[in-house]
């Protein structure tokens, strides 16, 4: 049967003062006065039927998330230990519950058009592994810049009667500038989109021959899932997991094996991951002058300048500015050039716990 788990446990601390702790990115109201993981869910219409649908948060997540898409299952991490451990939570609970589970892992952070290309691939996706539970279906992005945060994927041989489908050559995690640049240049790499679909029960052979200690840890969780000890068995063993991502802790190793087969799909979509101020800018239209605002703004003599506020009773306003962003919140105000909007992750690393 197939199944869709959403990844929606990530801080966003690049979206700050907007993201917080107890609300982070993706719980914002970004998307035309709706959340990206409400949007995340909406995607997954004509993908899996509502009742195969799953969140995996942080279990203080809860609260917020439940009234705003009730009904749908949440798998709630009391701590953060990286995508590995969410993935195989995930596949442990409904290789219990259905053991030939084919499921899409899926996250919460990104925008994605147009929509029936998106069922397309994934309908492409799920066949591929039903078809053969060893393997492992990442989709691809074509590379516009050579990015240096994104893993890679080379695409190799086409796979026979399947057509958008191929076995994937190497599979490389977050290169080097020079290196990026070479995968660009070659033609044949494509961006890792950060979704996958997998066979709930291969997925945990994998992390038993990859990483036995995360797999150990996991089964132990499963034992007790639905029974009355889940909560106390997932708190005291959930954080000792090892923390390391999917791409490094599962796919790497799985491409280097001869027991998988990880393939490409590439979708040809327009694909945004909504990670940073920057990012965020491109969702929204810019005036003659580039300059963009999501809330109340009054920007004069103005060029290619981010205003951003949360409040609309709070009008942000500028002059003269140029190449900047200037984000509003009800307690915290961030002013920075555009080119160091990476850096708010420093920032909000280092202002009072108050306002994280």
């Amino acid at each position: 049967m197939r199944h869709a788990m959403i990844m929606a446990g990530g801080s966003g601390t690049r979206l700050w003062p907007m993201s917080r702790n107890a609300r982070p990115k993706q719980l914002l109201p970004l998307v035309g006065g709706r959340s990206l993981l409400e949007v995340a869910v909406d995607r997954l219409e004509g993908v899996v039927p509502a009742e195969q649908r799953m969140i995996c948060t942080a279990e203080g997540f809860r609260d917020t998330i439940e009234p705003a898409l009730p009904g749908i299952e949440i798998i709630g991490e009391p701590c953060g230990r990286d995508t590995l451990n969410a993935v195989g939570l995930t596949a442990a609970v409904l290789a219990l519950r259905d053991p030939d589970a084919v499921f899409a892992v899926l996250t919460a952070d990104h925008l994605i058009t147009p929509q029936a290309e998106f069922l397309r691939s994934m309908e492409i996706g799920f066949s591929l592994v039903e078809q053969d539970p060893t393997r492992f279906v990442t989709f691809g992005i074509t590379p516009t810049f050579p990015a240096t945060g994104y893993g890679y994927v080379e695409q190799g041989e086409a796979i026979e009667g399947t057509e958008g489908a191929y076995l994937a050559a190497t599979f490389k995690e977050k290169p080097d500038l020079e290196t990026a640049r070479g995968y660009l240049e070659a033609g044949t790499f494509n961006w890792n989109s950060g979704m996958f679909v997998f066979s709930a029960r291969t997925a945990l052979e994998a992390i038993a021959r990859f990483q036995p200690e995360a797999h150990a840890g996991l089964m132990t969780i499963a034992k007790a899932w639905d029974g009355p000890d889940r909560g106390t068995i997932l708190e005291s063993t959930y954080p000792t997991l090892p923390k390391i991502s999917v791409d490094y802790g599962l796919m790497e190793p799985v491409a280097a094996s001869d027991a998988y087969r990880v393939c490409v799909v590439p979708m040809s979509i327009e694909w945004r991951d909504v990670g940073s101020w920057s990012s965020f800018a491109e969702t929204l239209e810019a005036d003659a002058d580039g300059n963009r605002s999501h809330g109340p703004a009054q920007l004069e003599d103005c060029r290619n300048v981010l205003a951003v506020s949360d409040d609309p009773g709070r009008l942000v306003t500028a002059i003269g500015c140029e190449d900047l962003m200037i984000i509003a919140t009800g307690d915290a105000i961030l002013v920075a050039p555009a080119d160091r909007a990476e850096e708010v992750k420093r920032m909000a690393g280092i202002v009072p716990e108050s306002h994280r």
